[in-house]
């Protein structure tokens, strides 16, 4: 992967709605801004139960957006990540339709996987006790077949997912088939995800167990061969993803949205310079993604019966969770938990420009922390825009997650580009992905509880950034001393 800032969007989301399209932008008005894209599912369809992530075949572009020639000609320009959605597949699929009507006698009766395959003595109380989960209930789904079989189906997300036996011939040749479509079409890197779910074992937790591990290696060793990196996408508690990234390529940061937050609202950094001292540098930095901002990252570890703890204190997570809704006007509340289908119980959803009150200093504040901490930046495409929160699209979807999943015409790009915040958080993205010192040595400078600082060298060039928790004013200091960037002064000349 290239050491530079890596974008994240959906291809129907930013400017258009092709693949085409989406490579005019980043040819375009975004030229040379980003190391590489990760395109979120584009898989046939993009708007089935959970935004693409229920492909009902993994192997086919949706034709809305194009086909695997456009995928090949945008990576030729700018390298492309992709999803393997590792653990489920939709329950409208060929395979999974055959399997419904004819049972045992269906030639893809090895790939789906029933609670029966799993508990063939059946389950106590205990062991479905012990089963990690992102949502409330069981991961079940009763099914009756045109055959009259009855099944119970192993459902980890929702009823229209259905789960993959990635454990069964069939379902090793599944997944290779989608690596090797990749693969031939210019795809080299991919996120797994959902993959600490991928392996189930009677009277365990089903999440990120030692045979997980085992799963995730002998798949990433098949995708490297094939020219392929692996991302890891798992939201956990913190050392377990400090054990998880000393294991594979690549993992996601996802401590740091929180931590971030939580340094503005206490206006302290002592948990976020915490997290610095034992955070994996393999990591990618995100502030934003599709999905929520977790919570789960920073908290005690749940499935800990002698407790862990985690990075910030219960009391302080609630109010950071309670601070995030009053900054959105109460936006984020009606998005999350409860408020809004597709639940997941460690997430907030909203937009990190809202989360932070739409603060012009603060939100570039936050983007320098991310872009200063070693890793590989990746920005998603609502904030790279510095955009708010979509109502209107929350209120037509119901889901809690479209509440950050804008769909930017050219025109609002356009105008978006023009902003003070945006046009300075460009600057930033070019600044690290050209200056040196970012190839050098990293290191956490002792300041006063109220300011983070933190600094890059290589050889005779180094830059220093200097945030104030407090004012949420940003410096960026070269070897000189003399000011790169100073937000007071930026926003204001804007």
């Amino acid at each position: 992967m290239n050491n530079q800032v890596q974008l994240i969007t959906y291809v129907d989301r930013l400017g258009g709605g092709n693949l085409r399209q989406l490579h005019g932008l980043l040819t375009g008005p975004l030229r040379g801004l980003f190391g590489g894209v990760h395109l979120l599912p584009f898989y046939d369809p993009i708007d089935g139960a959970d935004a693409g992530f229920d492909p009902i075949d993994h192997t086919r572009v949706d034709p809305r957006l194009g086909d695997w020639n456009d995928v090949q000609a945008l990576s030729r320009d700018v390298p492309v990540m992709a999803d393997v959605i590792v653990n489920h597949m939709s329950a409208d699929s060929p395979q999974f339709k055959d399997f419904a009507a004819r049972g045992a006698d269906s030639a893809f009766d090895g790939l789906f996987l029933t609670f029966g395959r799993v508990f063939p003595q059946g389950a106590t109380e205990a062991d479905l006790l012990r089963l990690y989960r992102p949502r409330p209930g069981l991961p079940f789904t009763a099914a009756t077949l045109p055959s009259g079989e009855r099944h119970l189906l192993w459902t980890t997300f929702t009823a229209q997912q259905v789960d993959i036996d990635t454990e069964h011939p069939q379902g090793r040749a599944y997944l290779s088939a989608i690596l090797q479509t990749l693969a031939a079409c210019g795809v080299r890197m991919v996120r797994l995800d959902a993959v600490g779910y991928a392996i189930k074992r009677a009277g365990r937790s089903c999440f990120m167990m030692p045979e997980t591990f085992g799963f995730i290696g002998a798949f990433a060793a098949e995708a490297r061969a094939m020219g392929i990196e692996v991302l890891v996408e798992i939201h956990s508690h913190y050392r377990r993803q400090i054990e998880i990234a000393a294991q594979v390529d690549w993992v996601y940061d996802f401590a740091l949205p929180p931590l971030v937050l939580h340094a503005f609202m206490t206006g302290r950094a002592r948990a976020l310079r915490e997290w610095i001292g034992v955070r994996p540098t393999n990591a990618l930095t995100v502030l934003d993604t599709h999905d929520g901002i977790g919570i789960i990252d920073i908290g005690a570890d749940p499935g800990d019966r002698a407790g862990s703890p985690g990075l910030v204190a219960p009391d302080e997570l609630d109010r950071l969770v309670e601070w995030i809704h009053d900054n959105s006007g109460g936006q984020s509340r009606q998005a999350t938990g409860a408020a809004a289908s597709n639940l997941d119980l460690y997430q907030v959803n909203c937009s990190f420009y809202d989360a932070l009150a739409r603060d012009d200093a603060a939100y570039l504040a936050a983007r320098a922390i991310q872009f200063f901490l070693p890793g590989v930046p990746q920005v998603y495409y609502v904030g790279l825009l510095a955009g708010c929160n979509d109502m209107a699209l929350l209120a037509r979807s119901g889901v809690g997650r479209d509440i950050n999943r804008h769909h930017f015409t050219r025109a609002e790009i356009d105008t978006a580009l023009q902003r003070g915040v945006v046009q300075q958080l460009l600057g930033l993205i070019r600044l690290r992905n050209t200056h040196p010192a970012f190839g050098g040595r990293f290191e956490a400078v002792d300041a006063p509880d109220h300011t983070l600082l933190l600094r890059w060298t290589a050889g005779a060039r180094s830059l220093e950034l200097r945030v104030d928790l407090r004012t949420r004013q940003l410096r960026i200091l070269d070897e000189h001393g003399q000011p790169v960037l100073d937000s007071a002064t930026a926003l204001s000349d804007a």
